[in-house]
């Protein structure tokens, strides 16, 4: 996590995730994941609901990894290495499968 204005970065480690899909539009999806941290990791301190907001195509194509606290932006970032742990849950087979059904005309529904 890398906070702004601060030159102190850490890196997360996820070992699972919990999502909650819904259709945003014709375009998108968000994805709310709540995650649990691995024993080394430690999350920010000040934060207090905190979580990721993944928005995604239709199609399951990454469009924007934001982190969150209660469900608002916030003022950190996150890091390559736990972006690109976040993009490989959800381009896991089962979840692109979820968006899909998401994001289809039909479905629209949450998850």
């Amino acid at each position: 996590m890398i906070k702004y204005g601060l030159d102190r970065v850490t890196e997360l480690k996820f070992t699972s995730f919990q999502p909650f899909m819904e259709r945003r539009n014709e375009q998108l999806v968000d994805i709310v994941l709540r995650f649990t941290l691995s024993k080394d990791s430690e999350g920010p301190a000040d934060l207090i609901d905190f979580t990721a907001l993944v928005i995604c195509t239709v199609s399951g194509q990454i469009a924007q990894i934001v982190p969150q606290d209660e469900d608002c932006d916030c003022e950190y970032q996150f890091t390559v290495s736990e972006k690109e742990q976040i993009a490989a849950y959800i381009e896991r087979a089962d979840v692109q499968a979820e968006i899909a059904r998401i994001g289809s005309p039909i479905e629209g529904k949450l998850w």
